[in-house]
């Protein structure tokens, strides 16, 4: 009998994992560590993955520090003993710049105009807080053994505080020279983070930060070209992330030198995912050619499904104003469309193989994606 044909419980008591490191790092049982996802991830989301042994991972960027601490204990509550990963933010908050903002707003203000809005109303603020002493103090409270963070680290005083508690702290880097300033900075982990990958883009150390988005974002780097250079690069277990949906796709990060892989989008079309109906539906009609890196919902790229504001304003638009404050302008015409059943103005977050994830709820899907990839790494009998 072949790999392809024993059974998965068989393959997962004869087969390890080859490399160990992530797994004794974290004390978790397979290498896939849930992706955040702020504004999707769930409490229920997290126990799943958590109870079928990968690493229940929290978004505390768009949490009130109330509802940050609730979710914690929900997720404490239903994964007793399990390790949890709480996610943060680090950009530095923006100046406000009401030029941009007016120029925004007048782009805007047709789609106003159709949907009977104001186009002189104030428009909400963005979310997305950025870590502070305030995160810091609640998780000094509620001692998460995994802190997380995306847009580089904190300040030196907060980050020394984040590891006092015990918790290992690791980060996304989009290139090589962004992984070897994590790791110089006491990071224990790194995700490798491709440009294949859903969301928002990591990057932290360049002129896209700065806006300017379409000449760097030409530059980025996929996943299984970054993966191996970063491996190389620097000294601790690296994760990678990007493109990773099924076992095919662990399998080769593996092979390239990760330690463990991050899946984010996958878990988008998990039940326990908090997505609106639109947003699941663009998610379930996705191809390899669908997404692309945009500016426009929050000022700073990130990768979603194409839709209509995407392609009638173009994807990266230098009006949008700076993180996070482009996505408050957008906010009345995404409530509105989408009560019509509509994405046009919908951030419809997904990586490049969204095409690829078995439609699973998130434990099954977890433990799928360990079996079949333990059945790959397993020798032919």
């Amino acid at each position: 009998m072949t790999h392809a044909t024993r059974p998965p419980d068989a393959i997962q008591q004869t087969v390890r994992w080859p490399d160990r490191r992530i797994l004794d790092l974290f004390d978790i049982s397979h290498p896939i560590l849930l992706g955040p996802m702020a504004g999707a991830g769930t409490p229920k989301l997290a126990i799943a993955v958590g109870e079928a042994g990968g690493l229940a991972s929290l978004p505390g960027a768009m949490y009130q520090p109330d509802e940050l601490r609730a979710a914690i204990e929900a997720v404490r509550a239903g994964l007793p003993g399990r390790p949890l990963n709480v996610n943060f933010f680090c950009h530095t908050p923006p100046v406000p710049d009401p030029v941009r903002a007016m120029r925004w707003r007048t782009r805007l203000a047709p789609y106003y105009v159709e949907h009977g809005l104001d186009p002189q109303a104030t428009p909400p603020a963005g979310g997305r807080a950025p870590f502070d002493a305030t995160l810091c103090a609640l998780v000094e409270e509620t001692r998460p053994e995994v802190v997380s963070f995306h847009f580089g680290l904190p300040d030196p005083a907060l980050l020394a505080r984040v590891k006092a508690t015990g918790a290992k702290v690791i980060s996304s880097a989009s290139t090589m020279a962004e992984a070897k300033w994590l790791e110089a900075r006491g990071c224990d982990a790194i995700i490798a983070m491709g440009l294949e990958a859903g969301g928002h883009r990591p990057t932290f150390l360049g002129t896209d930060v700065a806006g300017d988005m379409a000449g760097d974002m030409s530059r980025q780097v996929g996943t299984f070209a970054l993966v191996p250079q970063v491996a190389d690069a620097v000294g601790v277990p690296v994760i990678a992330a990007g493109g990773i949906a099924d076992a095919r796709g662990i399998v080769a990060a593996l092979a390239l030198g990760a330690s463990a892989v991050q899946v984010g989008t996958a878990f988008l079309l998990c039940p326990e995912a908090k997505i609106p109906a639109v947003h699941r539906a663009a998610l379930e009609a996705a191809g390899d050619d669908s997404t692309a890196l945009t500016n426009l919902f929050t000022g700073r790229p990130a990768r979603g499904i194409m839709n209509r504001v995407m392609r009638d304003v173009g994807p990266l638009c230098a009006d949008a104003p700076a993180f996070p404050l482009a996505g408050g302008a957008l906010a009345p015409l995404r409530a509105a469309a989408e009560a019509e059943g509509r994405d046009d103005f919908t951030n419809l977050w997904a990586g490049q193989a969204a095409r690829l994830a078995p439609r699973l709820p998130a434990a099954d899907l977890t433990r799928k994606l360990a079996a079949d990839a333990l059945a790959r790494l397993a020798p032919t009998a």
